[in-house]
């Protein structure tokens, strides 16, 4: 089982190791894509949790016994191709590297699987290539 997820940390929990915890005793694979965590204050982190569905579902109980909120990850980022000038500007701001200037044809491509919902590429396209979909 594998999802993508946003998990909301009240700031009565923030300085807990959870994901030590999601690894360890669930047997879980966690992959952070965007976090905004600081001790004493609320956080939020975009994570993609995978394993086997058992140790999945417990490993959701256990956050939520401790108080994080769990909401699906139900926001997209969809580029329109037909509007895109590929002038490489999302490309440069994208951290998880879903937007690539492919050489040398100077082309733009989107990977919709390594996307982590930051918005900067909607931020910096020109030509309102990339969109919010919920």
């Amino acid at each position: 089982m594998k999802q993508k997820m946003v998990l909301y940390f009240p700031s009565t929990v923030t300085e807990q190791p959870f994901t030590y915890y999601l690894i360890k005793d669930y047997n879980l694979m966690v992959n952070i894509l965007k976090a905004n965590i600081n001790p004493r204050k609320e956080g939020r982190a975009v994570v993609e949790i995978s394993g086997e569905k058992k140790d999945f579902l417990a490993g959701l109980d256990f956050l939520q016994s401790r108080g994080v909120k769990i909401f699906p990850l139900e926001q997209e980022i969809v580029w329109v191709e037909e509007r895109c000038t590929h002038c490489g500007a999302c490309s440069v701001i994208c951290p998880a590297g879903a937007l690539v200037l492919e050489r040398p044809e100077m082309t733009v491509k989107f990977h919709n699987d390594k996307c982590i919902v930051c918005e900067h590429c909607i931020k910096a396209c020109p030509s309102r290539a990339m969109e919010a979909r919920y």
